[in-house]
């Protein structure tokens, strides 16, 4: 493997602990993703794929276990230290776009990029080289509610790619769209992907989907698989 950019070790976490309805959704889940590796995450409703994507982003703490990202232990990091390396450095992907619906495409891809230290004109210009790349360029001026369900979802990845983050993390990115527009815009995904060398972690119900990304891990019983 290339340079390991996401390093899972032993996660486990339990949710209401210590009480009756006390549930342990990770037992232990290890994983690694080096860079230029695009894996796809596949598990039923309920599993804990939400919560390891979480916890990978450092968006939560494991109770067990360790997360590092580019070889550095991130786990027991201060809140404002996980917060830079989480806005520098982890790019995330939702089901729905949550796009500022005030600003306009090109906006919500600068805004991003100013809060981490950019000057306008050098943020302005890759947010749109972004949205060329993915097909929505045209579209830079409109704001989110102007937009199709897929091109809100093209705007949701530049973003996300904005501070160019070592790790995307991506839950369900395209679950919100019908099967021609998903296939569509997971394929505008991937060229993202592949042209930044970026480590992904995707979670998916979609097997084709999956298929077509490096390879797949399942999210059985709290433990990663595959």
């Amino acid at each position: 493997m290339s340079e390991t950019v996401l390093a899972l070790d032993g996660i486990g976490k339990t949710y209401l602990k210590g009480t009756p309805g006390e549930v342990q959704v990770l037992r232990g889940a290890s994983l690694r993703i080096g860079r230029g590796e695009v894996v796809a995450l596949v598990a039923p409703s309920g599993a804990g794929k939400s919560t390891l994507l979480h916890i990978a982003g450092l968006l939560d703490t494991p109770d067990t276990g360790s997360v590092a990202i580019g070889g550095q232990d991130m786990t027991r990091l201060g809140d404002r230290v996980r917060t830079g390396v989480r806005r520098g450095e982890v790019g995330f992907i939702y089901q729905f776009h949550h796009l500022l619906p005030e600003f306009t495409a090109l906006e919500n891809i600068v805004l991003p990029q100013l809060a981490n230290g950019a000057k306008r004109k050098a943020a302005e210009a890759r947010a749109l080289a972004l949205l060329d790349r993915v097909g929505v360029k045209p579209r830079a001026d409109h704001r989110p509610a102007a937009l199709s369900g897929g091109e809100q979802q093209r705007v949701a990845f530049c973003r996300a790619l904005a501070n160019e983050p070592r790790l995307l993390l991506a839950d369900e990115p395209t679950g919100n769209l019908d099967p021609e527009t998903s296939d569509q815009v997971f394929g505008a995904l991937m060229e993202l992907v592949r042209g930044t060398g970026l480590a992904a972690l995707i979670a998916t119900h979609n097997m084709e989907l999956a298929a077509r990304m490096d390879r797949i891990v399942r999210l059985e019983a709290g433990r990663i698989e595959g």
